[in-house]
């Protein structure tokens, strides 16, 4: 065999061969708290709600979503709906844990939100034709009235087509939905006999016959406890913890899917608030984790969230449009008189008013990491990016494998007239082949140049 070729091909099953990994948490750009992940077609909607970057306590005014196709890379879609959605609730603060739900072919996002007044708790629901929104409050009023506690809702929608709403701490209430998923038949029913360690946070689903009940446990610190039914109102049996209480997160949330034929739990930590500040802060941050159910169907205690994340489903291809906030992680270049970090906020995202969403750095040497992308066996011959900038002076390296890895393009990015004037810029691109993590380094010449990015793309390398 050719030399070259010997070269190319090992160097192509070396990057196939390796397995990718997210990063814990999974989301860098905002703090994030009260996963809510829906399965929809072959993608991950990932609804959040969303902790102020000055949070003390819980500030909180909106909600946030991310989606993925491969467990590793997350593409950030901005704020899917806030508090104005709601335009009868307090609007300053308390937009807390959310789920959204489909229901033919329409997406029902249930939300607590606070009143004036004492109770003040009550949950809303808002309508799409989209998981991405926009979200429309369809009552005009809360769906479940003021009571204490009224907060978290889950909803579940079972095998005969009745679906059940969910929600409290201490206690855990639930309601049955109608059909139109906007209004309820009954009376709001107490459980009694909730599990023993049950605190708030509860997430319901039904699998292989049997329904599941994860919630946070104890307080606090908060873990992941479950319990199973054989009937989606009880009685409830607790089964154990799928995560136990830890000081290194005084709460969490669960949300629970299956995708792809593998089984996944969220929740949240506190690492990047604690890699800012020894302060405890309100300032929380989602990680995932997955897992295997035993035969009879409970779940194994899983470790705490460690900064080595779940195995990647799917490569990512680059020779396709890839939206720049499409993120594994980021962070910043260690300059080697740096004291060590284990992480410093390196870009941030933005509502482009084209209607998507941008990605700018906030400091010099930040980078972003696209993780498990597949150049194949020859490689690209071209990159482009969409950039707009005020000011001249920007730049971006592409390398393979780590911030100071293989330089396969260089781009510099000139004044295009404004940050919302857009151009498409391309550079001869090479030294890239098989499976590699993709670093976007924005100003690694240290320089203080902001910018924005929309997109980027490779194009093949063609064959003679």
């Amino acid at each position: 065999m050719n030399l070259r070729y010997l070269a190319v091909a090992v160097a192509v099953c070396w990057g196939a061969c390796l397995p990718t990994y997210a990063e814990n948490p999974i989301i860098q750009t905002n703090f994030t708290a009260d996963p809510a992940p829906l399965v929809h077609g072959d993608t991950v909607y990932l609804y959040t709600s969303h902790d102020e970057d000055d949070a003390q306590g819980f500030k909180m005014r909106d909600w946030k979503l991310y989606t993925s196709k491969d467990m590793v890379n997350w593409t950030d879609r901005g704020t899917v709906a806030d508090l104005s959605v709601f335009a009868w609730a307090n609007q300053d603060n308390d937009a807390w844990a959310p789920q959204v739900v489909e229901r033919n072919g329409k997406f029902y996002l249930y939300a607590p939100v606070t009143v004036s007044g004492s109770p003040r708790n009550v949950i809303g629901v808002a309508v799409a034709d989209s998981p991405l929104g926009p979200f429309k409050d369809p009552l005009g009023r809360p769906l479940i009235d003021r009571g204490e506690g009224y907060f978290d809702p889950t909803v579940l929608i079972d095998d005969d087509g009745q679906a059940y709403l969910y929600w409290g701490n201490p206690n855990l209430w639930y309601v049955r939905l109608n059909k139109d998923m906007t209004s309820y038949s009954g009376k709001i029913e107490r459980i009694d006999a909730k599990p023993k360690n049950y605190q708030e946070g509860p997430w319901v689903y039904k699998r292989n016959g049997k329904y599941y009940l994860a919630y946070a446990s104890t307080c606090c610190s908060e873990g992941i406890g479950y319990a199973m039914s054989d009937t989606p109102t009880g009685p409830w049996e607790y089964k154990g913890q799928i995560m136990d209480p830890t000081t290194e997160s005084t709460g969490n949330h669960p949300g629970i899917v299956d995708f792809k034929g593998k089984s996944y739990v969220f929740g949240f930590s506190y690492r990047l608030n604690f890699a800012e500040t020894p302060l405890h802060r309100e300032r929380r941050s989602v990680s995932v984790t997955d897992f295997s159910y035993r035969p009879d169907g409970t779940i194994p205690t899983q470790p705490f969230w460690n900064t080595t994340g779940v195995k990647q489903i799917q490569p990512l291809s680059p020779y396709q449009r890839v939206e720049a906030e499409t993120i594994a992680w980021e962070s910043r270049v260690k300059r080697d008189w740096d004291r060590p970090f284990d992480w410093v906020a390196g870009v941030r995202t933005a509502k482009n008013p084209r209607g998507g969403m941008v990605v700018y750095p906030v400091g010099p040497r930040a980078y972003v990491k696209v993780a498990g992308v597949d150049f194949g066996a020859r490689g690209p011959r071209t990159f482009k990016a969409s950039v707009a900038s005020a000011s001249p002076g920007g730049h971006i390296d592409v390398r393979a494998g780590s911030p100071q890895g293989t330089l396969v393009a260089s781009v510099d990015v000139p004044a295009t007239g404004g940050p919302d004037t857009w151009q498409e810029l391309a550079v001869p691109a090479s030294g890239v082949a098989g499976v590699q993590d993709v670093y976007l380094v924005f100003n690694a010449n240290g320089r203080r140049v902001g910018f924005n990015v929309d997109y980027w793309q490779f194009e093949w390398l063609c064959s003679r």
